[in-house]
């Protein structure tokens, strides 16, 4: 299987809108991330993450079809040196290793198109194993955990702190 990440396209839209209008998923990331997720939504966020060079956030492909979402949300001031990893894989791509490869291939590619930064974390709820499995796979070794510090469907959860450095 070839999982590869690559520049936003605009054709991308309508399998990004089909893969991420999906409540398993959003279950596991940030409310930011609109549900139900439309094709306004998706043309939107390519038109922004096309604005960007380099670009923290890419596209998953698998075997040339679109399968998911990988990024970084770059800190600034002092924490300039830091990035938050995010990431997301669409449903019919779950259980195939492709958020471990998708993970492998970023931290390359950060630390070349970013220079600056020495410390990659992630951010995982506490009931989602598989993404602490994926990020334990590529050398992040579990920080902290903050307890009580996140709400998801009205519940207060943990949030376990994953890190990786230069």
């Amino acid at each position: 299987m070839q999982v590869t990440l690559r520049h936003w396209q605009k054709k991308d839209r309508f399998i990004l809108a089909a893969l991420a209008n999906n409540i398993r998923i959003w279950n596991n990331v940030r409310d930011r991330l609109p549900h139900p997720y439309t094709i306004q939504h998706a043309s939107a966020f390519i038109k922004y993450c096309r604005k960007q060079d380099p670009s923290p956030v890419l596209a998953i492909e698998v075997e040339g079809q679109l399968a998911g979402c990988i990024g970084l949300e770059l800190q600034d001031d002092i924490s300039r040196i830091s990035a938050e990893l995010g990431y997301w894989i669409g449903e019919p791509y779950w259980g195939r290793g492709v958020a471990t490869e998708a993970v492998k291939q970023m931290m390359e590619y950060i630390f070349e198109a970013f220079p600056v930064l020495s410390r990659i974390y992630a951010k995982v709820f506490e009931y989602n194993k598989a993404s602490m499995n994926v990020l334990e796979r590529n050398g992040f070794h579990l920080e902290s955990v903050q307890k009580k510090s996140a709400i998801k469907n009205n519940e207060i959860i943990d949030e376990y702190v994953w890190v990786k450095f230069r």
